[in-house]
């Protein structure tokens, strides 16, 4: 099997450089998801609204970007482990604070600086595995790497089971700390890059403000690409719950089941195209996943049964993280060698916080589309700017740039 051959051919530091920076990923991904269990419990407790609780899960996504500038700056003067340790540790401390905010300003505030860290870790993570690993198991990995944010919100869903019966919310907040264990692991077994050891003087030379306008263009179309991307998750993603509940009916657990299914699809898909842009190229593999996914939007949400549904989900997911899984390698290899700590994370959590509107779209949207019973149409909401946001992935994939195997 390719993918067995190609693990078995890492280097013991190659391994475990992959690992951490998965584990990176996933964890921060834990600590993230951890709010969007427990909201009405933090709304109860602090007198709020379910939306004013939401909202701090929207300022950890605004803080982002400028979590991505920072720590990805700082990859590029000091290399990609220590900022990526200290990206780990911030996160994790601010993580167990929010577990004892004493007012809802307070945990605002703590959410807005979790976002300064979840920006960060992307960035220096993904630079650090692609400049490390062979160039032939980029592509395989980059799929993996990826799915370290649907790991996360498994692991979530596992703590949350475990620890809020008898905790309640802060008990959640005081286990997400547990990622800064992971930089003994970093400190002692994962070397630096050595594609940034390679070029370290030239480096410490270069200045961020000539570079960007040095590659603006380059800079325009990432954002760009990255925002239909964010776009393409967000809305298959956000709002998908929702119209379980109210346009389908399911309960509680059949929602839970669902969802876990689907996060499994996302797994598998993007682990698969990852390998596969190794072969078809990036582009390539990006634009067959979103051909496909159109191809699905009918089962995604238009299916009479249950067990239809839940396959649409899993096929949907599937081709939206598949086309997900070689971003990290496509943005490490389309970045100017001089900022690949800054230029991927960077304009990743651009995209997102571009796309950062698009379920509200989508609610709003539905409002226009009433179903036979009164209530309000997800279903040709979704379809609708779903189509639309695929049509423009596409398009942009198809009318950029390709380095597919360049050597770091």
């Amino acid at each position: 099997m390719e993918t067995l051959r190609l693990f078995k051919a890492l280097t013991r530091d190659q391994r475990n450089t992959f690992l951490a920076c998965f584990l990176g990923w996933a964890l921060d991904a834990l600590d993230f998801f951890l709010l969007t269990f427990v909201f009405s419990a933090v709304a109860q407790e602090f007198g709020k609204t379910v939306p004013e609780v939401a909202f701090g899960s929207m300022l950890t996504l605004m803080f982002r970007p400028l979590g991505a500038l920072l720590f990805g700056f700082l990859g590029d003067r000091f290399g990609r482990r220590i900022p990526l340790m200290a990206d780990i540790i911030f996160y994790s401390v601010i993580e167990l604070l929010t577990a004892f905010s004493p007012n809802f300003t307070m945990f605002l505030i703590l959410r807005a600086l979790f976002g300064v860290g979840m920006g960060g870790e992307w960035g220096l993570g993904a630079s650090l595995l692609m400049e490390t690993l062979p160039t032939k198991a980029r592509g395989l990995f980059s799929g993996i790497l990826q799915q370290g944010y649907a790991f996360g919100f498994l692991l979530a869903a596992i703590v949350y089971w475990l620890v809020f019966p008898n905790f309640g919310w802060r008990g959640l907040f005081v286990a997400g700390a547990a990622p800064a264990l992971l930089v003994i692991f970093i400190r002692m077994r994962v070397p630096e890059s050595p594609s940034w050891q390679r070029q370290k003087v030239a480096r410490d030379r270069t200045r961020l403000a000539p570079l960007v306008r040095q590659h603006w263009k380059l800079f325009v179309y990432a954002i760009l690409l990255m925002t239909a991307f964010n776009c393409m998750s967000h809305g298959t993603q956000d709002l998908y719950p929702t119209f379980l509940q109210k346009q389908c009916g399911l309960d509680v657990a059949q929602v839970r089941n669902v969802s876990i299914i689907y996060s499994l699809g996302a797994i598998c898909g993007g682990t698969l195209f990852g390998a596969l842009s190794q072969t078809w190229g990036r582009r390539r593999s990006i634009i067959a996943a979103a051909a496909v996914g159109i191809l699905l939007i009918p089962a995604w949400i238009f299916s009479p049964s249950l067990g239809m549904l839940i396959a649409g989900g899993f096929g949907m997911q599937f081709m939206v993280q598949g086309a997900w899984g070689v971003v990290p390698v496509h943005l490490n290899e389309l970045s100017p060698a001089e900022m690949r700590g800054t230029f991927p994370g960077f304009v990743y959590q651009l995209g997102n916080l571009c796309a950062a509107p698009i379920a509200v779209v989508e609610a709003k949207l539905a409002e226009s589309f009433p179903t036979a019973a009164g209530g309000v149409g997800y279903a040709k909401s979704l379809g609708i700017v779903t189509l639309l946001v695929f049509l423009v992935l596409i398009t942009l994939a198809a009318v950029g740039r390709e380095k597919r195997g360049i050597e770091f």
